[in-house]
């Protein structure tokens, strides 16, 4: 609706839900790492395994090591149960967003990656791309994949906020296993190629382990001990405190930016 003094712009309902993510996330302790990530090897790899029925997105990739980082260091892949119990998964299930028209506006929709750890680069990669072309009818699938539920986030959309963040937190939240399942325990965030900024992505999030891929910039650094133009990478990780000490998430980032530099798993 337009008039002479404003543009009224009508959202779709996966807003709500958007904003029901950033209430939750104020009641995380969330203590965050900004982190410059030379990718120059890795984009490298990227570009020369580039062949028909073969080529792997750094979206896919990344991911994977990701995923693969947060199985060798246990601790990363809780979640908080009661007042002093952890519950450690096997399974590395990652959540991440997919930009889709929902009623004539682009919005993000969480993918849910289950088991990302024992995929390969080419599965994850298959499992994102089908998303993008997936069709998006209505608000009722407004989870990417199977879509399934649509009945109960019809109805959950159709109540007023604070029933919905009761229901999460009672139903989801508190509940390990269904969380585990349903959203998992790592959430990946990106803006993808958009403008020439410079920066960090500091992210919203409900998952004990967030990761955000912020702008990838050509910027002087030294490498073998020369000043050279490398691809540097600025990485956003925040970790919740009450599910992750310190030491653990120092252990696990150190690993996890020491891969991304090697570009690891893409001889």
């Amino acid at each position: 609706m337009n008039n002479q003094n404003f543009t009224k712009v009508v959202y779709p309902g996966v807003r709500v839900l958007t904003a029901d993510t950033g209430r939750i996330n104020r009641d995380k302790h969330y203590v965050k790492a900004l982190l410059e990530v030379d990718i120059t090897i890795a984009l490298e790899k990227l570009k020369a395994l580039r062949a028909p029925g073969k080529k792997v997105s750094f979206q896919a990739w990344f991911i994977k090591l990701l995923a693969d980082s947060v199985a060798q260091h246990p601790p990363v892949n809780g979640i908080h149960k009661g007042r002093d119990e952890v519950l450690v998964f096997h399974s590395v299930n990652i959540s991440t967003v997919v930009e889709k028209i929902v009623d004539g506006v682009a919005v993000p929709l969480p993918l849910a990656l289950r088991g990302a750890n024992t995929k390969t680069c080419l599965e994850i990669n298959d499992e994102i791309r089908s998303a993008i072309s997936q069709t998006v009818a209505d608000e009722r699938n407004l989870v990417l994949g199977k879509g399934e539920n649509r009945f109960l986030i019809s109805l959950a959309l159709l109540m007023p906020q604070w029933l919905r963040l009761f229901i999460m937190r009672k139903f989801i939240l508190d509940n390990p296993h269904r969380m585990q399942q349903m959203m998992g325990t790592v959430m990946v965030t990106s803006l993808g190629n958009v403008g020439h900024l410079s920066g960090w992505i500091l992210p919203t999030s409900m998952h004990p382990l967030s990761v955000a891929i912020g702008s990838i910039n050509k910027k002087p650094a030294i490498y073998e001990g020369e000043i050279q133009k490398r691809s540097i990478l600025h990485l956003t990780v925040a970790v919740d405190h009450d599910v992750i000490d310190g030491i653990p998430a120092m252990r696990f980032m150190d690993d996890f930016v020491s891969r991304l530099e090697k570009g690891t798993g893409l001889d």
